[in-house]
């Protein structure tokens, strides 16, 4: 499938959008920010940044999987927070 086909099945007028000035751009449906808004915001400064995921297969038994399906919905999440609470304890050591 050409990306000219995917633009057509999903109806996008790319040419349309390209050649559109800003000033085109209809807005009225997005509301306006408020200062009210700002002062309710959270600064946040200096907070740890997420390290990125990186996809590995290795084995787990079954067993330990069902296990923790039947405990949370986010499953691998879980395993992943209870393995780096394990790395944290080791590298305080």
């Amino acid at each position: 499938m050409t990306k000219k086909d995917i633009l057509e099945k999903c109806g996008t007028d790319i040419e349309r959008l390209r050649n559109m000035k800003d000033e085109d751009i209809d807005y009225s449906d997005i509301p306006k920010i408020t200062d009210e808004m700002f002062s309710n915001a959270i600064i946040r400064n200096k907070f740890k940044p997420v390290p990125r995921k990186n996809q590995e297969n290795f084995p787990i038994d079954r067993d330990i999987i069902e296990f923790f399906k039947s405990q949370d919905f986010n499953y691998p999440a879980k395993i992943n927070q209870l393995l780096r609470e394990y790395m944290e304890g080791q590298q305080a050591k």
